[in-house]
């Protein structure tokens, strides 16, 4: 089906993990992609395969994101190139693990900042857009984890409770102005994820563990569908479910002891 056949989709992180698998479907639907990560090989590597495969058009843009005005620079650089995005994949972002103590702080500063400052200006850059226009679609990655404090991912799980509570007020905000605001929740997911946080898998992640590619096409679905949130998997519905019967601090207790290795 290539519903989506002139349109431009703009992936943040798209070397690797989700980034890959939201960049293939979105070929699949005939959508010309920009695709933006700071590692520009792979990047090239997939494009060549997409243009190959799906026949769309894809612009490749290095660019490190955890720096201020990356959304200016990204929406200029592309104005120069006479291309105007209609679907905005807000995916970029990684993971910390352990005591927060224990972190280098510009490492936990740097997370914060491409997890939140960086998705900001970007969403803000191409909504603005999209909002002038009357029409546009914007997914942002968040985590089961930003739905309860999680020891052992204490600032990473802040970030996303922030890029949740974010996405689903602009969900609200923008309908009126044709923007649809989409916020994807997923729990662990084979993406790399935990090697980048050097965290061994634990019990429970290896058993609630999902792939990717579904996952990303949940999240399309969803943002397609004019949903506000969407989390995937049943163990993590059930998860979050549940913690709605359990008290704070007894959240933060079995959240504690799950991610210990």
């Amino acid at each position: 089906m290539r519903d989506l056949d002139g349109k431009w989709a703009l992936v943040t992180g798209a070397s690797s993990g989700f980034g890959v698998d939201f960049a293939r479907l979105l070929a699949e639907r005939g959508a010309n992609l920009v695709l933006v990560a700071r590692r520009q090989g792979p990047m090239e590597e997939l494009a060549a395969k997409l243009r190959n495969e799906h026949r769309v058009q894809i612009q490749v843009e290095p660019m490190d994101l955890a720096r201020e005005g990356v959304g200016t620079l990204l929406k200029s650089r592309l104005e120069t190139l006479s291309i105007r995005i209609d679907i905005l994949i807000n995916n970029a972002g990684f993971g910390l693990f352990g005591p927060f103590l224990d972190q280098p702080l510009a490492t936990t500063m740097n997370m914060l900042h491409l997890n939140i400052m960086s998705l900001t200006e970007i969403t803000h850059a191409f909504a603005a857009d999209m909002a002038l226009r009357g029409g546009g679609q914007i997914l942002l990655i968040s985590s089961i984890g930003g739905y309860q404090a999680t020891p052992l991912y204490a600032a990473y799980s802040a970030s996303k409770a922030y890029v949740l509570l974010f996405g689903e007020a602009l969900h609200e905000e923008m309908k009126a102005q044709g923007v649809s605001v989409t916020v994807l929740s997923p729990g662990i997911t084979a993406t790399g994820f935990l090697a980048v946080t050097g965290q061994k898998p634990t019990l429970y992640q290896r058993v609630s563990m999902m792939q990717s590619r579904p996952v990303a096409e949940i999240g399309l679905n969803a943002l397609k569908a004019g949903r506000a949130s969407i989390v995937p998997g049943l163990i993590n519905v059930l998860t979050l479910a549940s913690s709605r019967f359990t008290p704070r601090w007894a959240q933060r207790k079995l959240a504690y002891q799950l991610m210990k290795n």
